[in-house]
């Protein structure tokens, strides 16, 4: 069965107005709701940055049955991990079944601005990731935990409040030594749509299923997932024009990686041209044409699809896809392909 959810665009949204599009998602048929960490959105002017423990506090509350969770939050600068696993495990407590943390390496616009640290080469971005994640799993299910890594230290840590079962960590990958990490560690993968083809044929589901034949036992249950990043509106033009309040995401990694100034984001987004912003998303105004486009990852065998839509009007959104999209996704049959996990007959 697909999982398919709506992505909240933190960066682009004051926290009431977002929470508001995120109670309209569950109403309109979504079923479940990520939202991004960030300090700082990737742009300065018009954007937003709310807190995501405390927003996802708060749409547990307003919700009854979506899942939620971090599309990604870093666990390893800003954060000791030992306040994220206290963080979640209250969540996991609050709403039994119904949380996710979503995790990745970081990006520098989050924390080099409110630390002030140099940022580190991907080597121990990697090293803090897979050392926060042990951590985190001890203080899930071991009651006084003495830590001492390379990185992070505990001493008879507890944590009081926590979920009967232990809230699944989704890793986000672009690469293969996370992808493969993903499957060996994991219990889900997290990428994104609009990139080269090989990158998830060739790189990224083959590098989990090497991590998961390494797991073993829990790849039943592993989750692929995948931010579909989809503009859908009845005027063509209408859906070409709003790709440009994320032009940002049309910037290669070597363009942004290392920018930790949102006044900077924003001005090499400004110089893109409408169509290279529009690359990365599907635009359309047939239902039938985004069913089809996105197929071709159900195909591949991502189950939980998470859409992203880059407009200001997101209740309209919301409306026409929950209408018009999410009924003919649910009708394609699936079948098991020859990794074991579902893609579309």
């Amino acid at each position: 069965m697909l999982k398919l959810g709506y992505k909240a665009s933190a960066e682009q949204f004051g926290p009431t107005e977002l929470l508001e599009f995120a109670g309209l998602a569950e109403q309109s048929g979504f079923d479940s709701v990520f939202i991004s960490d960030h300090f700082q959105p990737w742009k300065h002017h018009g954007g937003h940055a709310p807190f995501s423990l405390a927003w996802l506090g708060a749409l547990g509350a307003k919700t009854s049955r979506i899942i939620m969770g971090t599309s990604v939050l870093t666990p390893t600068f800003r954060y000791h991990p030992a306040i994220i696993a206290q963080a979640f495990g209250t969540l996991g407590a609050m709403f039994p079944g119904r949380v996710v943390l979503g995790i990745g390496t970081g990006e520098s616009l989050n924390e080099v601005p409110s630390t002030g640290m140099a940022w580190p080469e991907f080597k121990e971005r990697f090293a803090r990731l897979r050392e926060a994640v042990t951590l985190i799993r001890r203080l899930w299910t071991e009651e006084r935990v003495t830590f001492a890594g390379q990185y992070y230290r505990t001493e008879k840590a507890t944590i009081y409040d926590r979920p009967e079962t232990q809230v699944p960590i989704y890793v986000a990958a672009a690469g293969a030594l996370i992808a493969r990490y993903a499957g060996r560690q994991g219990d889900g993968l997290i990428c994104t749509s609009g990139k080269g083809w090989d990158l998830y044929t060739e790189t990224l589901l083959p590098k989990v299923a090497e991590g998961l034949a390494e797991a073993g036992s829990r790849t039943e249950n592993f989750e692929r997932m995948i931010e579909v990043k989809v503009s859908f509106d009845t005027e063509m033009k209408r859906a070409m024009e709003d790709t440009r309040h994320w032009a940002v995401l049309a910037l290669t990694p070597e363009e942004k990686l290392s920018v930790e100034d949102p006044v900077e984001m924003d001005r090499l987004a400004a110089s893109l041209t409408a169509e290279r912003s529009a690359s990365r998303w599907i635009v359309s105004t047939d239902p039938d044409e985004h069913v089809a486009r996105i197929r071709a990852y159900v195909d591949l065998g991502f189950r939980h699809l998470v859409f992203h839509a880059p407009g200001p009007d997101q209740a309209r959104f919301l409306r026409l896809y929950g209408e018009q999209v999410l009924p003919r996704l649910r009708k394609l049959p699936l079948t098991a392909d020859a990794a074991g996990h579902q893609g579309a007959a």
